[in-house]
């Protein structure tokens, strides 16, 4: 799976993050720019509409009025009032039919297996990418839908002034709004949720037929008998070759990502229904760096040119490497082997034999005294989770023994793994998130919930724009805004780099220049004053795409779905990073719904 950001821990996260900026400082000084973004106009108008000393006095007397109405809309807040608030919005979300959306999903489902297949390498990523994706879209589509369109209803037809003639405040209704829809919303979710993991466990369910004749006993060179040894019948388009001890229990090897269990019963042999299929891996990474083909030490291996710069690569037949360095393993573990999986992106220069895979070689080395055990080759295909148990027992180079975890394994914990390509003319890519130590396995229904709880989190934070938009604006135009901010919020990182200027091609104005004149983004521009222009007023945009996307959410990181569908635990630390941020939306934007509606005349 793509980790390209790391997933601190939650404190660290809050406080300090990535940059040395944390999570809370970042939104208090989003605050304060926002803030004083408002302030600013203010004083400008007050000074053209008084002069510079009285127009200064008012607009101070007016921003200092506006903190302590939010201050005492703040304390003053009643749940109860929120709740009384949040019915009606469940009432009228009934009203409208909302419901018939869960229809539109089950309808979907039951001709979803119409386009899905289990004839893929791994089907259980297919099914749980379709159902999570559909979710997901839907989920935001309701919210964006009940959000945007009801506050402008009851601006259109007074019944708003039956809500504020009441002793409510205009905060209350914002967040009674947002709470009202967030249980629509909720429920609606739960309901997709376990359709979606019935859907996936019903569609893979199977059992392969073994026949008597097709097991063979095995025995060992005295004649002991060692077990039974067989293949599957043929089912969802594979088989499964069957191991079983000599007390008749074992199990089928893994295909198409799971397994079975099989158990001789009388002359019949049983096997189990699909393990396996939705899995919750918890792997622990370490640090990745390169070695060349001259045998230099590196932080990145090479270019193949490929436009994502995500993995670089080192060449076939020469000493270059890709070097993992786990930490935290126990040298004194009386563990039997050492899981890990690696991923690789194969690169070929030339095609050689079609589907045949490129070999490479994985060791083990100790960091502290060098040693490392005899390489052992494996075969790699591009992209493929390559999930391997290295027993305790290795040898040398020479053919000494030695033991993973004693020898291997230096005192402090840390352990190097080695992957070389053996091929001349191919090529291995590697991140650092392309190879790790499986840690016990999480709960793959409890990693379910988590990933629901991940879209829960994207749908709570379109609501909350949707209702403190059309505090201000008609519902077409709510909508419309809201849906804008969903899509930037998708792109968000390509918006950020355009805004600083990573991307090729430089900022929208000159990027307009070159789609009109066919000029290639590699090339600069002709110098001169158009191109001075140019640079000058995408200067002024960019600053402003710079601002808009500091309040962008990022939905794209927000999304869990992968971890599901490629079969990764969601750690905790994320879970509790993205209710912050969605409490944060929720929090910051009700205080600026507040303000919005304060400016309608209803709410005076």
């Amino acid at each position: 799976m793509v980790v390209e950001r790391q997933i601190l821990p939650y404190v660290q996260w809050l406080l300090h993050g990535e940059d040395g900026l944390g999570a809370l400082p970042r939104f208090g000084l989003i605050c304060v720019g926002i803030a004083l973004a408002a302030f600013i106009p203010l004083l400008w108008l007050s000074r053209l509409r008084f002069g510079k000393t009285r127009g200064m006095m008012y607009a101070a007397d007016q921003a200092y009025r506006m903190i302590v109405d939010t201050f005492a809309e703040i304390f003053g807040t009643k749940f109860r009032r929120v709740w009384a608030l949040a019915a009606l919005a469940i009432k009228e979300a009934w009203r409208r039919r909302v419901f018939v959306a869960l229809a539109v999903y089950l309808v979907v489902l039951l001709f979803a297996q119409w386009f899905l297949t289990t004839d893929h390498s791994e089907p259980a990523r297919l099914y749980l990418s379709f159902v999570l994706t559909a979710s997901t879209y839907l989920t935001l589509g309701i919210g964006l839908v009940l959000s945007a369109f009801s506050l402008p209803n009851d601006f259109k037809t007074k019944t708003i002034f039956t809500v504020v003639t009441k002793p409510v405040r205009a905060g209350e209704i914002v967040l009674g709004r947002i709470l009202g829809f967030t249980i629509i919303g909720t429920s609606m979710l739960a309901v997709m949720a376990l359709a979606s993991y019935v859907f996936v466990n019903r569609s893979l369910d199977h059992v392969h037929v073994v026949e008597s004749t097709a097991m063979e006993n095995v025995t060992d060179s005295a004649g002991k008998f060692l077990g039974v040894d067989g293949v599957s019948e043929r089912a969802m388009f594979h088989k499964h070759a069957i191991e079983l001890d000599e007390d008749g229990v074992g199990w089928a090897l893994q295909e198409r990502g799971h397994t079975h269990n099989v158990e001789k019963i009388g002359d019949k042999y049983v096997m189990s229904s699909p393990i396996g299929f939705m899995k919750a891996r918890v792997p622990q990474y370490g640090k990745l760096r390169f070695i060349d083909r001259n045998g230099v030490e590196k932080d990145a291996g090479i270019s193949v040119g490929m436009e994502w710069k995500y993995r670089s690569f080192i060449d076939g037949n020469t000493q270059a490497a890709a070097i993992w360095t786990f930490e935290g393993l126990d040298p004194d573990s009386d563990a039997d082997y050492l899981d890990v999986a690696l991923t690789v992106r194969v690169f070929r220069t030339h095609k050689g034999v079609i589907g045949r895979p490129i070999t490479g070689t994985i060791r083990l080395r100790n960091p502290d005294d060098g040693k490392t055990n005899d390489a052992q080759a494996f075969s790699a295909l591009d992209q493929q989770v390559d999930e391997r148990s290295i027993g305790r027992s290795l040898f040398d180079a020479d053919g000494n023994p030695l033991d993973l975890f004693q020898d291997l394994v230096s005192k402090d914990g840390r352990l190097e793994l080695i992957v070389q390509c053996l091929e001349g003319g191919q090529y291995f890519g590697f991140a650092q998130a392309d190879c790790y130590v499986r840690q016990p396995e999480g709960d793959h229904r409890t990693n379910f919930v988590k990933v629901c709880l991940s879209i829960w989190v994207q749908m709570v934070i379109v609501i909350a724009i949707g209702v403190t938009v059309s505090t201000l604006v008609s519902g077409p135009v709510a909508m419309l805004f809201t849906a804008a901010f969903i899509l930037l919020g998708f792109f968000r990182a390509f918006f950020v780099d355009v805004a600083t200027g990573v991307e090729y091609g430089g900022g929208p104005v000159e990027s307009l220049v070159r789609l009109v004149t066919q000029k290639n983004v590699m090339v600069p521009l002709d110098p001169g004053a158009g191109t001075t222009i140019v640079k000058s007023l995408d200067g002024v945009f960019k600053g402003f795409m710079w601002c808009v996307a500091q309040v962008l959410p990022d939905f794209r990181s927000l999304s869990a779905v992968r971890y599901a569908a490629d079969g990764y635990n969601v750690p905790w630390d994320r879970v509790w990073q993205d209710l912050t941020v969605c409490g944060a939306y929720v929090a910051g934007l009700s205080i600026l719904g507040f303000f919005l509606l304060r400016t309608r005349e209803v709410a005076r």
